[in-house]
């Protein structure tokens, strides 16, 4: 790491450590669009029902992972949501770098992190009826953006499916009530995955055993992506979290 991006860490850090508590009032939340939204049950299905929501990664859309869904427990409501901002022919839920700066799409600073959580908190807070439970789960960027969710709103969630994805770099006070709860998660990755920097993968292999109940798979060969055999353990894990009592 060279001093401009230790610097930026320290400055990262710090200013986390400053706002984050109140992140989800003083960030500028990045809307939700609520008619890009894919639903698995109509409105009237939805009632009395947990919730799973989808993430997608960089570039992506709703539509991506939605296409899981045929696979997945039918016990939940899937709700798969589009990111706010455009990038390129798809979205994004925040960007990978400043114009001009070195891309790392490991490393998003803690406010663009912020405002996208809070931007899904926005419209979970504005469901006409909300959901018995809510899990998470996010493919890369998506994946980033389940474990903030966790960070930023600990007593919210049930549970988080993070795929190639990574934690933020800053410290964050929800952190601390992680710790107490030690939701459920499942952390999947492959060895060959060429888009996710080595640094965002020790940070959250150093992070999600202090603040999870893990479980943690590695894919030889795997690179950004999901395979069947992936698929067919993250299919056994949700089964386990809607078997149990919803938390």
């Amino acid at each position: 790491m060279d001093q401009r991006d230790q610097d930026d860490q320290d400055d990262q850090t710090n200013d986390s450590n400053a706002n984050d508590s109140t992140q989800s009032s003083t960030v500028c939340a990045e809307p939700i669009n609520p008619a890009a939204v894919l639903w698995s049950a109509s409105a009237a299905d939805r009632a009395g029902r947990p919730l799973l929501l989808i993430l997608h990664g960089y570039g992506s859309h709703e539509g991506d992972l939605f296409s899981l869904a045929p696979y997945l427990p039918l016990h939940p409501v899937i709700a798969a949501l589009r990111a706010p901002l455009a990038a390129g022919p798809g979205w994004a839920w925040f960007p990978i770098g400043a114009a001009g700066a070195k891309v790392n799409p490991g490393s998003p600073s803690a406010d663009t992190l912020g405002a996208a959580a809070a931007g899904v908190l926005e419209w979970l807070d504005a469901l006409p009826e909300q959901p018995s439970s809510v899990g998470l789960l996010g493919f890369s960027q998506g994946g980033a953006m389940a474990l903030q969710l966790l960070r930023q709103a600990p007593d919210r969630f049930a549970f988080a499916v993070q795929l190639s994805g990574f934690v933020g770099r800053s410290t964050h006070p929800g952190d601390e009530r992680l710790a107490e709860r030690r939701l459920p998660v499942f952390w999947g990755r492959g060895t060959a995955d060429p888009v996710i920097p080595q640094d965002a993968i020790d940070r959250t292999q150093a992070w999600l055993p202090g603040h999870s109940t893990l479980t943690a798979r590695i894919y030889e060969g795997l690179g950004h992506s999901i395979s069947e055999a992936e698929l067919g353990e993250i299919v056994t894990f949700l089964r386990a979290q809607y078997a149990a009592p919803a938390a």
